[in-house]
């Protein structure tokens, strides 16, 4: 599971989206499957396993990362005819030395201003229980997650370590504070506002560290030093490897409404505002299991959360949840005249999994595209 479980009650303000313009989205038509964890993998591995990411290569066809740790891409004109490549663009070594940030490791976000050149963010798991490095009992109080820079020159076709490595981690090492999932996991896909690259990056805390999600910046991700947090006034936070130095940053702003982990943000050209899914379980702001968006006048100003689409998710149990549940919600629109398919028009589509489950445990997983309904009107005063 790729989503930190933080079962929160979570009070907030909210700041209107914006003067005189609004969006609301609601699902139209049916989903259809882009990949069938049984019937499309080269091995069993090949799973829907978080938020989808796309971009469009040198030639103009589609890639997309979203599946397990020994990355593959789909791959193909458009996002109605994506296969799989067989070809691993990105391994998992599954190292147990945690200061080589080499255990498993996810492609999260991706960016690419040429379709050859692609920078990316990777989500990289250390789960202590594996190598026999933890004290406490069970996979979530073992595990340790930071987020790295790969780079690839092929067009994706294989990512190599960027340098440096980190781009967010925890203060500490993987052996500090176990018994509860810590550090820095689940990057957003990486978005343009104007000379800056931006992704919302996901954290449990620690200390003065509030949980939530951080915003990230960068004048250009193929340079991972060059990655600032937000710290409420503006982004100066750099976050060291902490196996190379001890260094105790300022804490990063937690940005609301975002709970749980920014699954995908876009930018509505037209009215000049902002959409992110995410899902969340029932508590507080959010009153029932699902799926849910918000609109922002930037980046750092949202509105309260809306429902997109009820159901059960990972956040719950899944003895409790059968015959299935939904998850990793990513918003993307096939005629995006972005490259990095972060602009949306009339015609966006909710990306997610669908996940079969039975005995507790989750089966066959869907990758399914749906479309959706975009409306902007007048916001009321």
């Amino acid at each position: 599971m790729r989503i930190g479980r933080l079962v929160l009650v979570f009070g907030l303000m909210f700041a209107a989206p914006a003067h005189g313009a609004d969006l609301t989205l609601t699902l139209s038509g049916t989903p259809s499957v882009v990949f069938n964890s049984t019937r499309d993998g080269c091995e069993p591995n090949d799973i829907p396993d978080l938020n989808p990411r796309a971009y469009r290569d040198s030639n103009g066809g589609v890639t997309l990362f979203g599946l397990h740790f020994f990355n593959r891409a789909l791959r193909g004109p458009d996002f109605a005819h994506l296969k799989i490549d067989c070809h691993v663009a990105l391994g998992s070594p599954l190292d147990a030395d945690p200061a080589h940030h080499a255990d498993r490791n996810f492609i999260a976000a991706t960016w690419t201003p040429d379709g050859r050149s692609v920078s990316a963010l990777v989500h990289e798991e250390y789960h202590a229980d594996d190598h026999g490095r933890c004290r406490v009992s069970g996979e979530l109080g073992c595990w340790y997650n930071s987020v790295l820079a790969y780079q690839s020159h092929d067009g994706g076709a294989n990512f190599d370590e960027a340098s440096p490595l980190v781009v967010a981690s925890a203060p500490f090492t993987q052996d500090v504070e176990q018994g509860r999932h810590r550090g820095f996991f689940n990057p957003s896909n990486i978005v343009a506002d104007g000379p800056y690259r931006y992704a919302f990056v996901s954290t449990t805390g620690w200390d003065s560290q509030p949980f939530g999600n951080c915003l990230f910046r960068t004048d250009d991700p193929s340079k991972p030093a060059s990655w600032r947090a937000y710290d409420g006034t503006a982004f100066t936070i750099r976050y060291a490897d902490p196996y190379k130095a001890k260094s105790k940053p300022k804490p990063c702003k937690a940005i609301a409404p975002f709970a749980y982990a920014v699954g995908g943000v876009v930018h509505h050209r037209p009215s000049n505002l902002w959409i992110a899914v995410f899902q969340a379980p029932s508590g507080g702001v959010f009153p029932v299991d699902g799926f849910y968006y918000a609109v922002g006048r930037d980046l750092l100003h949202w509105g309260a959360p809306r429902l997109l689409v009820a159901g059960k998710t990972l956040y719950g149990d899944l003895c409790k949840a059968g015959p299935s549940i939904i998850n990793y919600p990513s918003l993307l629109d096939p005629t995006s005249s972005s490259r990095n398919f972060d602009e949306i028009g009339a015609t966006p589509e909710l990306f997610f999994t669908i996940m079969q489950v039975a005995g507790c445990q989750t089966g066959e997983r869907l990758l399914v595209r749906q479309p959706l309904t975009l409306l902007m009107v007048e916001s009321k005063p």
